[in-house]
């Protein structure tokens, strides 16, 4: 569905994307992660046909965006961070205007759309009368009228209270049945609660790409596995997981109760079934066994050196 391969933005002497590559299936839900200034809205700005690359290709459907932009944007709805209204018109009219530029020429859609959006109760008010979450919600509907393949939506929870921020997901995860969506924040929640999967982006260079489940388990390639046991003791137990495949590393989780300790394994396979079959057959009581998972939050901080610019 998108194709970016190799691309590099830079504004005089500070490169702002750099040499960056991905592709994005059909109907993924996909997070642009990253600290501010990491080159999330210029990647974003590129994709839409606001920026050309300095070098590189990004195909959209069976479009490139440099031969045929017209055809690119006409797959695509594009939410900036600062919703496209006029908060002198009134959201039934600006929608009507919208569509005249979509060249869409069936009213039916203006209210198909209000449903979807939630906003049909507020057609008739000035969008300057509005609250920053439903001006959201009209640039939402601007985004959505010709009915994209593709929704690109950059910080779209940027300054809203905690109920709107909550409203804007729910929307979005209803949009995604249908649609593939990129979604920029540097809100780590709302990865967590709407995308299938996450790529991190830091001073303009792809540090990690995989789903949001992946990145939790995995640190640098390994996976940590807790294990806590009865009927022996931790150097018994330290000294059979070290004899397993793939075991890198055996710490004691000094627990009061049980024997416990955490398992770092190569990441080559999963070691659980083999972990499993040792316990048993020396008839250790297993209590637990259970993948680690380390918050978004510290995977985030681990690979952009804290946020740091």
């Amino acid at each position: 569905m998108i194709t970016v391969q190799g691309i590099t933005k830079k504004f005089g002497d500070i490169t702002a994307v750099n040499n960056i590559t991905f592709s994005i299936r059909e109907g993924e839900i996909t997070g642009l992660l990253g600290p501010n200034g990491a080159g999330k809205t210029t990647t974003l700005r590129m994709l839409t046909c606001f920026l050309k690359p300095d070098s590189g290709t990004i195909t959209i459907g069976r479009y490139n965006v440099d031969d045929n932009p017209v055809e690119v944007r006409s797959i695509i709805g594009y939410l900036p961070e600062s919703a496209p209204v006029y908060g002198d018109m009134i959201v039934y009219d600006y929608l009507c205007f919208i569509a005249a530029v979509r060249r869409i020429d069936d009213p039916r859609r203006i209210k198909e759309i209000g449903d979807l959006c939630g906003i049909s109760e507020v057609m008739h008010m000035d969008i300057s009368q509005l609250s920053k979450g439903y001006r959201q919600r009209v640039g939402l509907a601007q985004a959505l009228i010709h009915d994209p393949d593709i929704l690109i939506l950059d910080e779209p929870t940027s300054g809203l209270d905690p109920n709107q921020i909550i409203e804007i997901r729910n929307l979005i995860r209803e949009i995604g049945k249908k649609k593939t969506i990129i979604l920029s924040t540097h809100i780590l929640p709302e990865v967590e609660a709407t995308c299938d999967r996450v790529i991190i982006i830091d001073r303009g260079t792809i540090v990690a790409d995989d789903s949001t489940e992946n990145l939790q388990t995995e640190s640098g390639g390994r996976k940590r596995i807790i294990v806590k046991i009865a009927g022996a003791g931790y150097t018994a137990l330290a000294d059979e997981l070290r004899n397993l495949a793939g075991v890198v590393k055996v710490e004691d989780l000094h627990d009061s109760e049980l024997v416990s300790a955490r398992v770092t394994s190569d990441g080559g396979g999963d070691i659980r079934p083999e972990l499993f079959k040792m316990i048993s057959g020396r008839n250790w009581v297993l209590y637990e066994m259970v993948q680690e998972q380390r918050s978004l939050e510290r995977v985030f901080r681990d690979l952009t050196g804290g946020g740091a610019q």
